[in-house]
């Protein structure tokens, strides 16, 4: 029998292939994902490419970031950082489609 793990909060964000790839990775490597990590209370930051789709096509890239709870990931989105990486989001949404959403997660 596992032993019950606590609730996460989990960020994920999904990105439609580029249009240049080449400049959407560099952006996305070099800058935003250094800039996320300093998101405060973040657990784990993880990258899925060509992910498997939800409905239609496979997703380029899907990023997940976990928090503890709900009101940690609202906390590190209200921050200061949360603030730098959402206008660094609209600088990626030049380069590509985001679709992303907040989900919880319980142990089963």
């Amino acid at each position: 029998m596992s032993t019950p793990t606590k609730p996460l909060a989990r960020f994920v964000v999904m990105y439609d292939r580029p249009a240049d790839v080449e400049a959407f990775e560099r952006h996305y490597w070099n800058v935003h994902i250094p800039l996320a990590k300093q998101l405060p209370g973040l657990r784990r930051y993880t990258v899925s490419k060509d992910a498997g789709p939800v409905m239609g096509e496979p997703y380029y890239l899907v990023g997940m970031l976990d928090w503890d709870d709900m009101a940690a990931l609202g906390a590190a989105f209200d921050s200061e950082i949360g603030r730098q990486c959402a206008a660094d989001v609209a600088i990626l949404a030049g380069y590509a489609t985001i679709r992303s959403m907040v989900v919880r997660l319980d142990d089963a």
